[in-house]
């Protein structure tokens, strides 16, 4: 024992020896080998180096070992007050320690013990907004002048269509007081659409007449039935057919399918004596289809108010009021006996989606959640779908037309207009979505049919009374559909387990709230996949329809000059046969199930306008004035206008409309034959 006690303390002086060398080059490095300045401080005297040093130290032998003294977890090592509170802190930091299963740390100051963190929830990203806005617009510019026979008629000015198609469209805003709204991405845009909606339908519901048809076609309701068809304000049981109703196109239908035989077409009998007219026929027509599933869920949970509006407002105009001459009317075929249809036609519909099940779950061992996941949208979210579609078209014929002893056929209308716009919106699936503010669900469809059909059938010299003259068989046909997938019965209190559900989110818990975990909606299901929208959420889908067509035609039927004789010519003139359409239809699917949990208030509302007005304008159609501009004269010749022959020659400066600015697109614009 002794020798390893020598060499304990040879190894000890050693190392010490190590140390003072090691100390020393230091120094020495320190100071590069230089000594102490003159200048530098004086260094006190030491008194161990003095003859009078002393002490009184007694030298013993080194005893190698280890003398450990604790911190302040020992009595004797602190205050007392100070170890008790100290030391309940460490118990306490040690249960939690034990109760984690975490491995011990290295023991010293209490603030060396750091526990981890609780474990939080993971919080997913949401799907976005999807906001679109369409735009369609249709102008068509067709005044076709003909002229058969070698005389001399002068065109007339249309103008006057446009000016009573105006009027028209203003007499209409009386029955479409939602055509003026305008399209917007914000929640504050939003809102403000809805309450201006809130408070016109509330105003509806206190106007005495509301439900009645007027004699004028002018329908309001605050009250529309679901599954019902409103066609001109009176209930039918079902929807009329569009087919059923269009007007025979006569030239301008498309040709049908020729057959696969191989029948000869030849045609070896003379060809006949006939004159078929058809300045009408026009088709113009919207169509619109919007099937919006933005955010499918079985059960949704909304903190805020629920706001659901829809409305349908239709209406139309036109005016039908045809002259035809005395001479030409012995087949009878006029406006009165074939006269304008105009139909507005409406329809609610109300639904629940019905899911399809592979197998019933079973009621005796049920299956409920213990699992989620979160994801979340932090603000408002937008579903919008704005279409606006218009149609503009004019067909202002004015022709002489004659026979000439064979087949001649004149299609100067037989116009088609046509505007498509389908949209279908597929969102993300979820089992439940929490809405955190309001929710705002408006569906608006504004159709406006407008026709000008005041037709002239002239006749001028001795003619055969066996004209086929046909000037009405118009057809005006709005049709609406707003069909809500959804629950069918009331909203259902807020549970309180749907306010923990959204706590426990916004807190990140990653523990599911038990009372969600046994919500009779989740039964068979293993987990739950949860949408947490922070704002508010709009859905919006507006459509416009706007269908403006003038038909004005003037015929005038002159006598052959070809042939001496012409009795058994054949004069079929159809003025009319035109079709104004608008067709639109909204699906919404509010839910895929049938809970929707609402804390505040309900606010619910539909409404449907019918109007319509038939005008009898009596505007007479006057010459074109071919007179020229000064200006235009000024530049063409310096020599007096009266000696030129003004009557041949005519110049169009065209027609400027508010709305267009097309050219032409008929090549019988300007035709003379």
């Amino acid at each position: 024992m002794h020798i390893e006690k020598i060499s304990e303390i040879i190894a000890h002086f050693i190392g010490l020896f190590e140390m003072t060398t090691d100390e020393m080059r230091l120094r020495t490095n320190y100071a590069e080998g230089a000594g102490p300045g003159a200048d530098g401080p004086a260094l006190p005297d030491q008194d161990a180096f003095t003859a009078a040093f002393s002490s009184d130290l007694q030298l013993k032998d080194y005893d190698p070992g280890i003398n450990y003294k604790s911190g302040s977890y020992e009595i004797e090592f602190g205050p007392a007050h100070h170890f008790g509170r100290v030391f309940e802190e460490s118990l306490e930091k040690l249960a939690a320690i034990a109760g984690k299963d975490i491995p011990l740390p290295h023991f010293g100051d209490p603030t060396d013990i750091v526990l981890t963190d609780e474990p939080e929830l993971t919080a997913f990203a949401g799907p976005g907004s999807a906001i679109s806005h369409v735009l369609q617009v249709n102008a068509l510019y067709d005044d076709d002048y003909l002229d058969m026979t070698d005389g001399v008629h002068a065109p007339r000015d249309t103008s006057f269509v446009i000016e009573q198609l105006a009027d028209f469209s203003t007499k209409a805003e009386i029955f479409t007081p939602f055509a003026s709204l305008h399209r917007t991405d914000t929640y504050d845009g939003a809102l403000k659409i809805a309450e201006d909606l809130e408070s016109y339908i509330g105003n509806a519901q206190n106007t005495e007449d509301s439900g009645v048809a007027s004699p004028d076609h002018h329908f309001v309701t605050t009250e529309p039935m679901d599954d019902k068809v409103y066609v001109n304000g009176k209930v039918e049981a079902d929807i009329p057919a569009l087919d059923d109703f269009l007007p025979d196109r006569g030239l301008a239908k498309l040709p049908e399918e020729p057959d696969d035989s191989n029948t000869s077409v030849e045609q070896t009998d003379p060809s006949g004596n006939s004159l078929d007219v058809t300045a009408g026929a026009n088709l113009v027509v919207n169509v619109a289809s919007v099937i919006n599933t933005g955010v499918i869920t079985s059960v949704s949970a909304v903190m805020g108010n629920y706001h659901q509006i829809d409305a349908i407002s239709q209406a139309f105009v036109y005016s039908d009021n045809d002259e035809i001459a005395s001479a030409l009317r012995s087949s009878g075929h006029s406006a009165e006996e074939a006269g304008t249809i105009a139909k507005n036609i409406a329809v609610f519909e109300q639904s629940t989606f019905e899911a399809s099940r592979h197998a019933e779950p079973d009621s005796a061992d049920p299956t409920f959640p213990n699992s989620w996941r979160v994801s979340v949208i932090d603000g408002d979210v937008s579903f919008v779908q704005w279409i606006e579609q218009y149609q503009f078209v004019t067909d202002n014929d004015t022709m002489t037309v004659t026979t000439s002893g064979s087949e001649a056929t004149v299609l100067t209308g037989g116009n088609t207009s046509i505007n498509f716009s389908s949209f279908f919106q597929m969102g993300l699936q979820y089992d439940l979505v929490i809405i955190g503010g309001n929710v705002l669900d408006i569906n608006s469809i504004t159709q406006v049919s407008l026709l000008y059909d005041n037709d002239w059938v002239r006749a001028e010299g001795d003619l055969d009374p066996g004209a086929d003259i046909q000037t009405g068989n118009n057809l005006l046909w709005n049709f609406a559909s707003i069909h809500n997938v959804g629950t069918d019965s009331p909203f259902a209190a807020m549970p309180d387990y749907m306010v923990e559900t959204q706590k426990a989110i916004e807190d990140r818990d990653p523990n599911m709230p038990e009372g969600l975990s046994f919500d009779a909606n989740f039964q068979g299901y293993a987990g739950l996949n949860v949408l947490y929208i922070t704002g508010n959420l709009y859905d919006m889908t507006i459509i416009k329809q706007v269908s403006i067509l003038g038909d004005s035609d003037d015929v005038t039927q002159a006598a052959s000059t070809i042939l001496e004789n012409n009795p058994d010519a054949t004069v079929t003139i159809d003025t009319g046969s035109n079709a104004v359409v608008n067709i639109a239809e909204i699906v919404d699917y509010d839910s895929f199930g049938q809970t929707t949990y609402l804390a505040g208030q309900l606010y619910s509302d539909a409404i449907l306008i019918q109007g319509g007005l038939v005008e009898h304008d009596t505007t007479q159609p006057q010459p074109a004035d071919d007179r020229l501009a000064n200006e235009v004269i000024a530049f063409l010749d310096n020599d007096d206008p009266a000696g030129c022959d003004c009557a041949d020659g005519v110049i169009n400066a065209g027609n400027d409309f508010s709305w267009s600015s097309t050219h032409p697109a008929d090549v019988m614009q300007s035709m003379v034959a």
